[in-house]
C-alpha cells in the first residue's frame, strides 16, 4: 500500500461511515512526528455493522481481493480482537483492532479529525498516542512516547 492507496482507503472508510481511529506511527505522522512503519494501526468501533462498513471500505479500495471476506465480526468481537489485513500489493499492512486489552478501544481513545488532500481522517491525539505508547515493553513505543512528549510538551503523568 503506497501513499495514494492509503489515501484511497481512508477516503473509502470515510465514505462508508466507518467508526475508526488511527493509532500508532501512521497517526503520529498526521501530527508531524514521522518514523518508518510497516503497519497502519487502527481501532474500530466494536459493532457488527461497523465491521461490515469496514469491509465495504476495503472492498471499495481493494476490489476483487477475496481476503477482505476473512475479516469477520466474530473475530473482532471475540477474545482476540485483532486482525491483520495484507493488501494485494505493497509493503504496508493494516492492523485492525476493536480493543487493546483493557487499555484502549475506539470509544476510549481521544481523537481528532485531520484533513489531508480533502480526506477527513480520525486520528488519536498526541496525548492519547503518548498514553498508548509510554508503558509498553517495545523500545520503539517508548521512543515514540518520548518524541511525542518533547514535540507537544506533554507531561509524563501516570495518573491520567
Amino acid at each position: 500500500m503506497d501513499r495514494e492507496e492509503l489515501l484511497d482507503l481512508l477516503r473509502a472508510l470515510d465514505e462508508a461511515a466507518v467508526d475508526y481511529v488511527l493509532i500508532g506511527a501512521t497517526a503520529m505522522g498526521f501530527h508531524g512526528v514521522v518514523r518508518a512503519t510497516e503497519a497502519v494501526d487502527m481501532l474500530v468501533r466494536a459493532a457488527p455493522e461497523n465491521i461490515e462498513r469496514l469491509r465495504a471500505g476495503l472492498r471499495a479500495t481493494f476490489a476483487n481481493d477475496p481476503s477482505v471476506e476473512d475479516i469477520r465480526a466474530e473475530d473482532l468481537l471475540g477474545d482476540y480482537p485483532a486482525v491483520r489485513y495484507y493488501p494485494p500489493h505493497g509493503d504496508l499492512y493494516l492492523d485492525v483492532m476493536t480493543r487493546l486489552g483493557e487499555m484502549a478501544s475506539f470509544d476510549s481513545v481521544e481523537a481528532e479529525f485531520k484533513e489531508i488532500e480533502g480526506v477527513r481522517v480520525r486520528v488519536a491525539t498526541p496525548a492519547a498516542l503518548h498514553r498508548l505508547k509510554r508503558d509498553t515493553v517495545r523500545a520503539i513505543d517508548r521512543q515514540d512516547a518520548a518524541a511525542l512528549r518533547r514535540r507537544f510538551g506533554l507531561a509524563d503523568n501516570r495518573d491520567e
